[in-house]
């Protein structure tokens, strides 16, 4: 669930966040302590539908959101690592 005591304004900043393509998810987490599935809520409700949709298109799967993919091939996972992605894959879906 998204924070209530946020302000209008790390709102909007979380909001900028998510549409920047530079900035992953646990980059917001760190700044303003908000989970994907908190900046989902979150964007699910400040978004017109259209746009929201847009949004989920533009950043599922995308590298730059999720810095574990962003390391790549340097990254091992362990298979605590995967079930782990997969359990937080389904949560959000």
């Amino acid at each position: 669930m998204v924070n209530p005591t946020l302000s209008e304004a790390q709102i909007s900043e979380a909001i900028a966040l998510a549409w920047a393509d530079d900035v992953s998810f646990e980059t917001i987490n760190e700044k303003l302590g908000l989970t994907e599935p908190d900046i989902i809520l979150l964007m699910r409700g400040a978004l017109k539908p259209s746009s929201f949709r847009l949004w989920r298109k533009r950043v599922s799967g995308r590298k730059a959101k999720h810095k574990l993919l962003l390391r790549g091939k340097e990254t091992k996972l362990t298979l605590n690592d995967a079930h782990r992605l997969k359990d937080d894959a389904e949560t959000i879906y």
